[in-house]
C-alpha cells in the first residue's frame, strides 16, 4: 500500500490544502474516490484513516482532504486551532476547494498506471455529501457518488439560520462544538454567500439532476442528521441505492480519537457497502 499523507496542495490567492493518497501498487487502473468531510470535521477525524486504508484495499485510490477553511492549520491538521479560517469558510470555498483537488488529482496521477484519472468518484459525509452532491451535478469528472449521513438542505442549516438581524448586527454567531468546548465563529457573510449563491447550493435540485450511480448510506440511529433527509435525497433521485445501516448513529458508532485497528460494526458495513459500489 502506498500511504502519503499531509501532502500540501499551494494555490494562488488562497489557503492551502492539506491531502491523503492511499492506493496499492498490485493492480493497475484503479478508481480515484475522495472523500469530503463534514461540520466541524477533518480528514484525521476519529476512524476516517482505517476507512481509507480499507477501502484502498479493495483496489481503489482513496483521497482525503482538509477542506481549507474547516479551521485546521497545515501544520496542526487535526482539530481547530485556526477559529478566524473556521469563521470565514462558507459553502463555495468548499465546491471551490473540491475543484482544486480534483484538478490536482488528475495532475499528480496523469502518469500513475496504478490509477485511473478517467474514474473519479465522490464520497461525502454530513455537509461534505451535500458538498459532493452539488459537484457532481455540476462537474462531468465525476463518475459515481456516495453519500453518508449526509444533509438534504443547506437552507435549513444551524450554520445557515438563526436571529438574522442580531447575526448581521454583530457581525459574528458562535455555535459551540461539544467535544473540544469551543466557540466557533461564523461570520455574517457565510449567510450571505449561501443568498448569493442560494441556487446553486439548492441540494434537492442538484440531485434531481443526476445520471450517475449514486448511493446513499445512513444510519437508522442518526441525532445529527434524520434518517428522514436520506429518505428525501432518495425520493428526489429514485434511480440512487438507499442503504439504512441498522444501529448506526451520524459517525456510524465511531468516535474521535479511534485507537483501534478494527472498525466499528456499523463503519465496516460501510466500507463493503461503497468498496463494492466504486469496484463492481
Amino acid at each position: 500500500m502506498q500511504i502519503d499523507r499531509n501532502i500540501i496542495l499551494e494555490r494562488t490567492d488562497k489557503k492551502p490544502i492539506l491531502i491523503d493518497t492511499f492506493y496499492s501498487k498490485d493492480k493497475a487502473n484503479q478508481p480515484i474516490v475522495i472523500f469530503c468531510h463534514g461540520y466541524k470535521g477533518f480528514k484525521d477525524w476519529g476512524a476516517w484513516n482505517l476507512m481509507a486504508e480499507k477501502i484502498a484495499k479493495a483496489d481503489c485510490c482513496f483521497i482525503k482532504f482538509n477542506f481549507s477553511h474547516n479551521g485546521a492549520t497545515i501544520e496542526n491538521p487535526i482539530d481547530f486551532p485556526d477559529l478566524e479560517a473556521f469563521g470565514n469558510n462558507n459553502y463555495s470555498k468548499e465546491l471551490d476547494d473540491l475543484n482544486d483537488v480534483i484538478d490536482w488529482i488528475q495532475n499528480q496521477f496523469k502518469d500513475n498506471l496504478y490509477v485511473d484519472v478517467n474514474e473519479i468518484d465522490l464520497i461525502g459525509h454530513s455537509r461534505g455529501g451535500g458538498i459532493a452532491i452539488l459537484k457532481a451535478s455540476e462537474d462531468n469528472r465525476i463518475n459515481k457518488l456516495v453519500t453518508l449521513a449526509s444533509v438534504c438542505d443547506f437552507g435549513k442549516r444551524t450554520a445557515t439560520i438563526g436571529d438574522l438581524k442580531e447575526w448581521k448586527e454583530k457581525g459574528v454567531k458562535y455555535v459551540l462544538n461539544g467535544r473540544t468546548k469551543q466557540q466557533m465563529p461564523h461570520y455574517y457573510q457565510f449567510f450571505e454567500d449561501f443568498k448569493a449563491n442560494e441556487k446553486r447550493l439548492h441540494i434537492e435540485s442538484a440531485i434531481k439532476r443526476l445520471n450517475i450511480p449514486t448511493l446513499i448510506i445512513h444510519g437508522d440511529n442518526d441525532t445529527s442528521v434524520s434518517l428522514s433527509e436520506a429518505e428525501e435525497l432518495h425520493k428526489w433521485y429514485p434511480d440512487s441505492q438507499l442503504e439504512i445501516i441498522e444501529g448506526a448513529n451520524h459517525v456510524f458508532n465511531t468516535k474521535h480519537p479511534w485507537s483501534t485497528d478494527i472498525l466499528s460494526q456499523e463503519l465496516k458495513k460501510v466500507v463493503e457497502l461503497i468498496s463494492n459500489f466504486i469496484v463492481k
